[in-house]
């Protein structure tokens, strides 16, 4: 008697995850799969925000253009050269850690309705 019970339970059980999947199968008809590969940069350095370029550039570019002009003409001249200076050392560090991180490619799947 209890060994009915079982073949029923079981029966039953993999009736259900038969019926089942045909329904997942019919849902995922109506998309399709879109894969890309991107490619991941990783910086390999503590300074991600290039502060370091950033600040030596202004200090550089400012005691420059204090070199130039005399009044408010130095005071604009060291301004403008600490902003220019610190541009240029933000981009040279940037170059720097580009030439030095570590390309991956990783691919990205999503599904897409038709």
């Amino acid at each position: 008697m209890k060994l009915h019970l079982i073949a029923a339970a079981a029966l039953t059980l993999a009736a259900g995850t038969v019926a089942t999947a045909p329904a997942q199968a019919q849902a995922r008809r109506s998309q399709h799969q879109v894969c890309r590969d991107v490619q991941v940069k990783q910086i390999n350095s503590k300074d991600d925000n290039r502060l370091i370029g950033t600040g030596v550039g202004a200090v550089a570019g400012g005691l420059m253009g204090n070199q130039v002009g005399g009044g408010k003409g130095k005071t604009l001249a060291t301004v403008a050269g600490a902003v220019g200076g610190g541009y240029a050392g933000n981009q040279i560090q940037k170059n720097h850690q580009d030439k030095n991180a570590t390309y991956t490619t990783k691919r990205e799947c999503h599904w897409v309705d038709d």
